[in-house]
This record gives structure tokens, sequence and C-alpha cells, in this order.
């Protein structure tokens, strides 16, 4: 993810309960992130986050707000539209017994459960990497301009092949 925005928290800024940050990124922060993902450009991001202490970890909730400017599917013209959502991860340091099971252990899968927590490789985590990780996962990959419509007419007569080869030979017939 984008270098540029970051905003780290220490797992032992936890020890004194919950932390509540308001993330903000500047222009030049979003243009980098409107190229990461892909996107025309990235008029607004903002998001309010509150981290909690978890286990060995942290808990991160709160939610985005963004406003993205993608190139429509179907008209190809440029168009801004609103992105917003949640927030919820759990991360634990590596080495942790709460930790995924490492490579070659068995894992079960259970779609109802809540995503395993994420292992940091220290004591700190990146929250804005966070957030445009969840931004990405909201953003539409075939986006449609409000209004748009695809209008496919197919061809009224459907042509023989042979007939298309017959015209390519004699232009007359």
């Amino acid at each position: 993810m984008s270098a540029e925005w970051t905003r780290t928290v220490r797992l032992h800024e936890l020890d004194r309960g919950p932390v509540k940050l308001e993330l903000e990124a500047d222009a030049a922060q979003r243009a980098r992130i409107a190229s990461d993902l892909g996107l025309e450009s990235l008029p607004a991001l903002a998001a309010q986050v509150t981290l909690k202490p978890w286990l060995d970890g942290v808990e991160i909730t709160g939610r985005f707000r963004a406003v993205v400017e993608q190139v429509c599917s179907v008209t190809l013209d440029p168009f801004e539209q609103p992105v917003e959502g949640e927030i919820e991860v759990r991360a634990v340091p590596s080495g942790s017994p709460h930790a995924r099971p490492e490579e070659g252990g068995e894992l079960e899968l259970d779609p109802d459960a809540p995503d395993p927590p994420d292992v940091l490789a220290g004591d700190a985590l990146d929250v804005a990497a966070y957030v445009i990780e969840h931004l990405a996962l909201e953003i539409d990959p075939f986006p449609r301009k409000p209004g748009a419509a695809f209008d496919y007419t197919p061809p009224t007569q459907e042509e023989n092949p042979f007939a298309v080869l017959k015209k390519l030979k004699d232009p007359k017939a």
C-alpha cells in the first residue's frame, strides 16, 4: 500500500486504554493512494478509528469515508462517487499463541466465524494501511456512472456465414 500515508501506533501505547484517532489524508497522499488503487483521483479520505487492547494484541474498529473518481465501465466517462465502510480488525504480535498456525498446520475455515487476527511484524501497526485496505475492498471494480445503461441491440438480420463469404468474393451480390 501507499508508504506515503502512515499513522503508526505501538502496542504499548494501548496500556492506558483505548486510543481514538482521526485520520485524514492530504492532497499528495490521496494522489499516491489513488495511483496505488488504480483510481482517477481520490478527492477525499478520512477515518475515525478506535484501538483497544485485545488479548496480547489490538482490536481496531471504526469507519472511513471517501470520495473516489473512477472511469465508468459503460460510457468511459470519469465520475465521482462516495464510498464508506466499517473497519474491524484484530492483530497480534508475531509469536503470539493467538496467531494463526504456522505453515504446514491444519487450518479450519468457518465462514461465520470472525477473521483470524493479523500477525504484526513487530510491536507497531500502521493504522492508515488498514484504512487503505478497507477502502480498496469497498471500491466497485466495474463502476457505472449513475444513469449509464449498456444499450446493445443485436443485428436484426442474421447472416449466413457462407453469404458473407460470397459477398467478399463477389461484391455485387
